[in-house]
């Protein structure tokens, strides 16, 4: 019967340890190991000292059959790791003379120096190992295996063990698992991960596999659903049923599966129905502009948009009537209205939307409350509102759920739902 294989990741380096840069490796390692089918069970993080990572290595081959160790390969510490890695598992270093022509190489043509002498020992790998390059730096990495554990010696720097683990490090793990693992993120937006998870709890707890997990980001409840098989065809068989159900149960507020966010599902809705569309934003700032000009293809559906921070530039540049202004304010559903109309109008989009509203810390001027934001969308048939209000949270959380609100305004008008139902976000 073919076990499952589990996996330790061990970072070498005190920089980790005094919080001088983070542990983003063992993040990359953990996300490309989950696809292939390889529990990761343990992340350490060890100092640059023999005795201590010597310690972390006989713990790990007594839990894990897959070892992979991050950083310690460069010229300073590099006898230093790769000794204690061979020791521990009784493998002799042999100098590898076409590594090191590979590393003088290197040094030369690349960076135009003559290598160090201390750089000969990179070329020293363990005995029998497969060798791993390294075309964007020096040190090499390497794998072997010693009494059922699989060792991976890979570089810390971040782009050098990446393009290691795309080149070698998955096809290596590959060879070794004879199970994949297939997921899917559902993505909901307008209510809490309490109540997702109290529909979802009966049918959560009862799965093996495939399972069902909540996951909480900003401002939006993700639902990833896992399935392991012994094929792809076949993980996607099982996860089929258990996606549509997420919907039957959720209904609309799960607004795609596997896209980035909010921003993502309106473009492609957007692009769909070949429509554009503008903003005029007050209290975000210019968020909801940003995060739809972050994503590749925006030009074809973003106009442009107005940050009317001002309640003069609300009235000067977007045309808000003075009236408006004077009798219910700038954080009111008749001014979101208001600029919602003035966005469409001058950028002559198909579809505007508006933000305005009271972040904090303060309440505005009017002594409107922290936290109540007017969401406008202007259309051709007609303005819309949707008032928010997510209570004294921090300025960012407010500024974060209110662009997320403006999102799924848009959305829910493409898929011809209601705009304004209540959302508990």
């Amino acid at each position: 019967m073919h076990m499952s294989h589990t996996a330790e990741i061990i970072a070498v380096g005190t920089e980790l340890l005094l919080g001088n840069i983070a542990n983003t490796n063992a993040q990359v390692l953990s996300q490309s190991l989950s696809t292939l089918g390889v529990n990761v069970f343990w992340h350490t993080v060890v100092g640059d000292n023999p005795e201590r990572l010597k310690e972390a290595l006989d713990a790990a081959r007594r839990r894990a059959d897959i070892i992979i160790t991050t950083g310690g390969l460069g010229p300073t510490y590099d006898d230093l790791t790769k000794q204690t890695i061979c020791g521990a598992f009784g493998k002799p270093l042999i100098l590898h003379r076409d590594i090191l022509e590979d590393i003088r190489t290197f040094y030369e043509s690349a960076l135009h120096v003559p290598m160090p002498e201390n750089n000969t020992q990179q070329a020293e790998l363990p005995e029998g190992c497969t060798v791993f390059d390294n075309p964007v730096g020096t040190a090499p990495g390497c794998a072997f295996e010693s009494g059922g554990v699989h060792v991976l010696m890979l570089p810390g720097p971040p782009h050098e063990m990446e393009t290691m683990l795309r080149r070698h490090v998955e096809p290596y793990l590959r060879k070794l698992s004879c199970e994949v693992i297939v997921s899917h993120d559902i993505m909901t937006f307008g209510m809490g991960e309490s109540s997702v998870d109290q529909l979802l709890h009966q049918r959560m707890s009862h799965m093996e596999n495939p399972t069902l997990a909540t996951y909480a980001k900003p401002y939006e409840v993700r639902l990833r659903a896992t399935a392991k098989a012994a094929d792809e065809a076949a993980a996607e068989a099982m996860l089929a049923p258990v996606v549509e159900e997420v919907r039957q149960i959720l209904g609309d507020v799960v607004y795609g599966v596997d896209v980035s966010g909010l921003p993502e599902a309106c473009l492609g809705l957007l692009k769909e129905k070949g429509m554009t569309f503008a903003t005029a934003e007050s209290c975000t700032g210019g968020r909801v502009a940003e995060r739809i000009t972050a994503l590749p293809g925006a030009s074809a559906v973003y106009r442009g948009g107005v940050v009317s921070y001002w309640t003069s530039v609300k009235g000067a540049v977007l045309g808000v009537p003075q009236e408006i202004l004077d009798q219910y304010g700038p954080v009111s559903e008749h001014c979101a209205r208001a600029m919602a109309e003035g966005a469409r109008r001058i950028t002559g989009a198909d579809i505007a939307v508006s933000v305005t509203g009271a972040a904090g810390p303060d309440p505005d001027e009017r002594g409107v409350p922290v936290g109540v934001v007017y969401i406008g969308l202007a259309v051709p048939e007609g303005t819309f509102c949707r008032k928010m209000d997510s209570g004294r949270r921090r300025r960012d959380r407010i500024q974060g759920v209110a662009s997320n609100h403006a999102f799924d305004v848009i959305r829910r008008y493409l898929t011809g739902l209601p705009i304004d139902r209540e959302t508990e976000i």
